[in-house]
């Protein structure tokens, strides 16, 4: 079992240091939210100072990061994580980042000789806490082959997408289209409630015609037809608008960066601005979109 080091916590890093702990593994954890770090404390990590005391001494790095400049902080800058740890660490990062800091932080990275990922995840609190988180990796094979046991104690479904900035690549793409599919998804229900079509009704055709999605099949944005959904716990925040607007701006810049048209995309992105900017409600999950469509 692999004594590993986790950097930047939040709310998923509890219940996924839980589920490290319960596959055999030790941990030391750090958040620069101290509430984070005794999260992960309650679940049997032990404290660490700082994000380079976490490294040190650690077989198997874990970063989860707001932004590609924390990322370049902690591997290259601050913490200096690169230069610490020892010949062979292993070095995993699951923050959602722009695909070029990615690549250039696993290129530094590859110079001093050690492996690294990009593994940004998804699934939220509730995957993180029933260990069933997607993970979608980028980099070598052997690379990712030593990262997927660690990765499968806290997700379900892990997945190499390519070489370095892959994964970064997955989950730009991936919430790019999700982001586009619950704007469709709210609309098309908005649209039945103004045509008296009850919500239940639409959700039994539509879940098994054309416009199936998970959008709609998993996280239906009206109360009723998927108990599971936010939309039946008061649009509790879960992935709320100003990470999925994160998530949009990273995906304009990743568009602009190679020349790609994403007109949809663009307008997602504008359209969750807007929401985000709508004081209180920027802390509602996305779903609450249609609330938002409802009140114009």
């Amino acid at each position: 079992m692999a004594k590993i080091g986790f950097i930047g916590l939040g709310n998923m890093g509890g219940p996924m240091v839980a589920n490290l702990i319960a596959a055999g593994h030790s941990v030391a954890a750090f958040d620069v939210v101290p509430a984070a770090t005794e999260r992960a404390v309650a679940s049997g990590a032990v404290a660490a100072e700082s994000g380079a005391a976490a490294a040190a001494g650690a077989e198997v790095v874990i970063t989860m990061l707001p932004a590609g400049k924390h990322v370049r902080s902690v591997y290259l800058s601050d913490d200096k994580v690169i230069e610490t740890v020892a010949d062979g660490t292993l070095l995993i990062d699951s923050s959602t980042i722009d695909v070029a800091t990615a690549r250039d932080v696993i290129a530094v990275a590859a110079d001093k000789e050690l492996e690294m990922i990009d593994a940004p995840v998804s699934g939220g609190v509730g995957g993180a806490t029933a260990g069933t988180l997607t993970f979608m990796c980028g980099g070598v094979d052997s690379a990712y082959k030593r990262a997927e046991p660690i990765l499968a104690a806290m997700g379900k479904n892990i997945f190499h997408a390519g070489g370095p900035g892959s994964g970064q690549a997955a989950k730009v793409c991936n919430n790019l289209m999700l982001a586009i599919e619950m704007i469709a998804v709210s609309e098309g229900f908005l649209l039945a409630e103004k045509l008296d079509l009850d919500a239940q009704k639409l959700w039994d055709i539509a879940s098994t015609a054309t416009s199936q999605c998970w959008a709609m099949t998993s996280y239906c944005p009206v109360p009723g037809p998927v108990p599971t959904s936010p939309a039946n716990r008061g649009y509790e925040a879960g992935f709320t608008v100003a990470m999925m607007l994160k998530d949009l701006k990273l995906s304009q810049e990743a568009a602009g960066s190679v020349g790609a048209s994403t007109p949809l995309g663009e307008h997602a992105t504008r359209l969750y601005d807007a929401f985000a900017g709508k004081g209180d409600n920027a802390a509602l999950d996305f779903s609450a979109i249609i609330e938002q469509i409802r009140a114009g």
